[in-house]
């Protein structure tokens, strides 16, 4: 079967007007798992599916440079990490990220969020309402850095926090807000500088087989010292996708919220399905919407061919929605997952693929295990929640419910005044 082609001249203004649904809504419409079009006068093919998870993560078919905007690489991984690296330098790069999701780190990692969200429920409750979006954000902040080997003391915190949300909220947009995150970039780039330099010339001293030891100390492939520039861009790819994670947070919350029977469960001391109820959050819920490829090299799929060069866009939002692949997709069903084969290319929220051998996240563990907590939090809180817009718009890149996800303290009074 060929790829078929849209009718329109360029796509650009129906990716920004559709969002995480562009890709998806297309192919439902031409009956088909791939099209070609052009966005930003750029010719893409445009696929979802666990074949096309298949096709762009397995082998080496595919590279990550050039195939996203200049702007949004700055500022979700940067020139030189290890997402654009390829082949040999990529797997060995990768291997020191993979030396840190230890089962005895993850551990600590969320130990320390259990902590910090409990330290900060006392400060929650003067305020007596909050947007769980906004606080979630530092409670990570301050989570991914203690475990990082970076204690941060609290005005610091909501810095850090301001700087890391920023990177993450802009990098699906154009022009001035874009422009200022980058600039912001710039100055926590400053910051994870001089905690790397510390490392080396012995002033900081972090706890052995932390991250920030670990990337400080780290030699590449070719028995040399990571860069400066290149150690401080891995240290924030530590930091920054943790915080990202308040977004899944708040749709557990909203998932919670929606299905009280499930907070019931898990109010109850349920723990069973804390894992199938995670992975739900990650499936159903908005989060990438697509990651882009160039391929390396001519091959044929699906009776195509794809000559070397060729830009790919591969639907992750679309791919977890697929009606080919899951049992009325658009509802959500922690059951699902209760006999899932852990496919990897049929749950796609952070990328497909195996994780050691591929682009695919490293830190997808942490993300579920994060959540699982939070989701226990969540469940057991006095906090409240009062009426509010919990509803997401798909055209805004990154998604987040309308409200941010507000919480109210017991005995709160809204002042008249």
């Amino acid at each position: 079967m060929s790829v078929p082609a849209l009718s329109i001249p360029d796509s650009t203004v129906g990716f920004l007007r559709d969002g995480y649904a562009f890709i998806s809504s297309r192919c439902d419409r031409l009956g088909t798992d791939a099209f070609r079009t052009r966005i930003a006068g750029r010719p893409v093919i445009c696929m979802r599916g666990a074949e096309a998870a298949r096709l762009f993560y397995d082998g080496n078919r595919f590279t990550r440079a050039g195939a996203l905007p200049p702007n949004t690489v700055r500022l979700l991984q940067d020139r030189g990490s290890v997402q654009t690296l390829d082949g040999e330098a990529h797997r060995h790069r990768k291997a020191m990220f993979m030396s840190l999701m230890t089962v005895d780190s993850l551990d600590w990692l969320v130990e320390i969020f259990e902590q910090t969200w409990h330290s900060y429920e006392g400060l929650w409750r003067q305020f007596g309402r909050i947007v769980l979006h906004h606080q979630i954000r530092k409670v990570l902040t301050k989570t991914a850095c203690e475990w990082a080997g970076i204690p941060l003391q609290e005005p610091e915190v909501t810095e850090r926090a301001r700087e890391f949300s920023m990177m993450i909220d802009q990098a699906g947009s154009f022009g001035p807000a874009n422009w200022y995150a980058l600039l912001k970039r710039r100055g926590t780039e400053k910051w994870a500088r001089s905690v790397v330099d510390g490392v080396r010339d012995g002033t900081v001293r972090p706890p052995e087989g932390s991250a920030l030891a670990t990337i400080a100390d780290y030699r590449d492939e070719d028995g040399g010292l990571l860069s400066a520039d290149a150690a401080t861009v891995e240290l924030l790819n530590v930091l920054r996708p943790i915080v990202a994670v308040a977004r899944f947070i708040v749709f557990a919350a909203v998932a919670l919220e929606q299905h009280a029977g499930w907070k019931e469960r898990f109010a109850s001391g349920e723990q069973v399905n804390l894992e199938p109820f995670a992975q739900e959050v990650r499936r159903y819920f908005p989060y990438f919407p697509a990651v882009g490829g160039t391929a390396t090299e001519g091959f044929s799929f699906g009776g195509s061919r794809f000559e070397a060069g060729t830009w790919v866009l591969l639907d992750l939002y679309g791919t977890n929605h697929h009606s080919g692949i899951r049992e009325n997709p658009e509802t959500f069903s922690p059951e699902r997952f209760h006999d899932w084969d852990n496919n990897p290319y049929t749950l796609v929220p952070q990328g497909a693929g195996i994780v050691d051998e591929s682009h695919r996240c490293p830190g997808e563990r942490i993300t579920v295990e994060l959540i699982k907590k939070a989701t226990q939090l969540l469940s057991t809180t006095d906090f409240t929640v009062p009426a509010q817009d919990l509803t997401f718009s798909l055209d805004r890149i990154p998604a987040v419910p309308n409200s941010g996800f507000v919480l109210q303290a017991p005995g709160y009074r809204k002042s008249s005044t």
